[in-house]
């Protein structure tokens, strides 16, 4: 099983690369994870933001592996525990399907974009950086692999 972290928004600051990039490494032995980053719709004065929601839903939806079980990180998405977490990754694993992880842009997925994910996912009320939630699900992705095969990563 492969995955994929599809994320609106290109270059990410160093920080986050780094960090990114070292949960995938982890990664690589239970769940490969591969980053795919989506251009940003055009925004600013004079332009639709709505319309910029609208491309990058269309270039989020035309990257996804074709039948791919897809998770929408959305704030209004269900919250799991660390455990839970885990248990929804056993159960994902379980249809063997390629997993699509999705990240929308700033003002969040295109309405064709959650209509297709198979279930929304929340990292909690906090309103976080898009950047910085790539580094937050990919960390929280390893716990949870982690957790499968009781590596000693995760302590609570």
């Amino acid at each position: 099983m492969k995955s994929r972290l599809i994320a609106v928004g290109e270059r990410a600051p160093r920080w986050v690369a780094e960090g990114f990039s070292e949960y995938q490494k982890r990664l690589s032995h239970w769940l490969p994870l591969e980053l795919v980053e989506i251009e940003p719709g055009l925004r600013g004065k004079g332009r639709d933001a709505v319309r910029a929601t609208q491309d990058e839903g269309a270039r989020v939806l035309a990257a996804l592996p074709k039948n791919a079980c897809v998770v929408a990180l959305e704030g209004r998405g269900r919250l799991w525990t660390s455990e839970q977490l885990a248990q929804r990754l056993e159960h994902w694993r379980g249809q063997g399907r390629d997993l699509a992880f999705l990240i929308g842009g700033p003002e969040g997925h295109a309405p064709e974009v959650l209509a297709r994910a198979d279930e929304q996912w929340s990292l909690g009320p906090l309103t976080l950086p898009h950047m910085l939630v790539r580094l937050v699900a990919a960390e929280q992705l390893y716990r949870a692999a982690a957790l499968l095969v009781n590596h000693p990563y995760h302590r609570a």
